[in-house]
């Protein structure tokens, strides 16, 4: 992690918990403080319970998907004014479980890109292969052409609105990670990237952040490598000590 980048750690809740719990589980983030910024990723039907808990709180809260469309006949979609309107600040684009689950492909994922960058939310754009691609060595290939088609909108490069998220579809869920080297790899191979896309100075400030089966256990050897800049936390997320210990090992790195 470089220490110019201000850590950043993001809990996707996913399909998680009833409203109770949601409330619980903000309530027990409310106080948190941290060198890393935190955002929460609820249901879209907890966004509102979940802003009104942490409005007042250091944690940020963001939406696990957004529309590409600014309003109109989209029925079950949720446009970037609604989600500023509840209190989000940010959004996740192109988790893979959307991706694989519901066929989103990278042209509907720079769509949302560029609807949500329009409209001012901040925006997380998570890329990742599978087992089968990294085993077929086509690892690098695959992210780096989802990293570019996902961006084709964007002339330029905010790296204080949008961050990615490595996220390795096969070490999603599976208790499987990539290696600190293997993730560090990537990371490097992203930032190069995003340099010949845009420019060193924005590929050197945007936040990279691994994704996949992130605990307490293994945040530190991960966050220790010099490109990765925080964690997308699925599961360990949905407990607030599991997620303010990874905040916390972000926390310990960059006052080393």
């Amino acid at each position: 992690m470089d220490t110019q980048r201000r850590p950043l750690i993001g809990g996707n809740w996913k399909m998680h918990g009833d409203g109770d719990e949601a409330i619980s589980l903000a309530n027990s983030l409310a106080d948190a403080r941290s060198v890393a910024e935190l955002v929460v990723f609820p249901p879209f039907v907890h966004l509102g319970v979940v802003t009104d808990v942490l409005a007042d709180s250091e944690v940020m809260v963001g939406a696990q998907d957004v529309s590409p469309h600014e309003s109109g006949a989209h029925t079950g979609q949720t446009s970037a004014r609604m989600l500023l309107d509840c209190g989000c600040t940010w959004t996740l684009v192109g988790h893979s479980e959307r991706r694989h689950e519901l066929g989103e492909n990278d042209s509907l994922c720079a769509a949302k890109v560029t609807r949500a960058l329009q409209e001012g939310l901040n925006v997380m754009l998570c890329v990742g292969e599978t087992l089968e691609e990294r085993e077929a060595g086509n690892a690098h290939q695959v992210v780096q052409d989802q990293l570019l088609e996902s961006l084709k909108g964007c002339s330029s490069l905010d790296p204080g609105r949008l961050a990615l998220a490595y996220e390795p579809v096969w070490a999603i869920g599976t208790g499987l990670t990539a290696t600190p080297e293997d993730a560090q790899d990537m990371h490097q191979a992203l930032r190069k990237t995003l340099s010949g896309r845009y420019d060193a100075s924005s590929a050197t400030g945007c936040r990279i952040l691994y994704g996949g089966s992130v605990k307490p256990a293994n945040a530190a050897a991960l966050l220790t490598c010099p490109d990765i800049d925080g964690a997308l936390v699925g599961g360990a997320s949905l407990s607030a000590d599991s997620f303010l210990a990874i905040a916390s090992a972000a926390e310990s790195w960059t006052s080393s």
